[in-house]
């Protein structure tokens, strides 16, 4: 079982950055994959980011302005968003997933926080 709480998120005007932070435990940490995904209203839940060890992967409208982490000294991944738009509008959500991988799909994680909102202004 792993819980994960995240949070940083606001509002922000276009052009802006926030940082969010999504921290895990029940589970040793760096040990599982990590990702970031979105869900804007009346839209499907899609993938941003995802961290696993050591490697990063990212989905293509967020490539070159966010940034996935982790600190494992604080069981913590942040993402980094710069030059926010306002497509970025969603809910973002962390989740863990079991075998170790870069995966896009939600069907591959398990475990889900419960969400923070981001809303960019333009």
């Amino acid at each position: 079982q792993v819980k994960l709480v995240e949070s940083g998120g606001g509002l922000v005007q276009a052009g802006g950055s926030l940082r969010l932070s999504c921290t895990a435990s029940g589970r040793t940490f760096g040990t599982y994959p990590l990702a970031w995904f979105r869900q804007a209203p009346g839209k499907n839940r899609e993938f941003v980011a995802t961290i696993s060890r050591t490697s990063t992967f990212y989905a293509l409208a967020v490539k070159g302005r966010f940034t996935i982490a982790s600190d494992n000294t604080k069981d913590t991944i942040y993402l980094q968003m710069n030059g926010l738009t306002a497509e970025d509008t969603a809910v973002y959500y962390c989740a863990a997933a079991g075998p170790l991988g870069l995966w896009v799909e939600t069907e591959k994680y398990d475990f889900w926080g419960q969400g923070t909102q981001v809303t960019v202004s333009s």
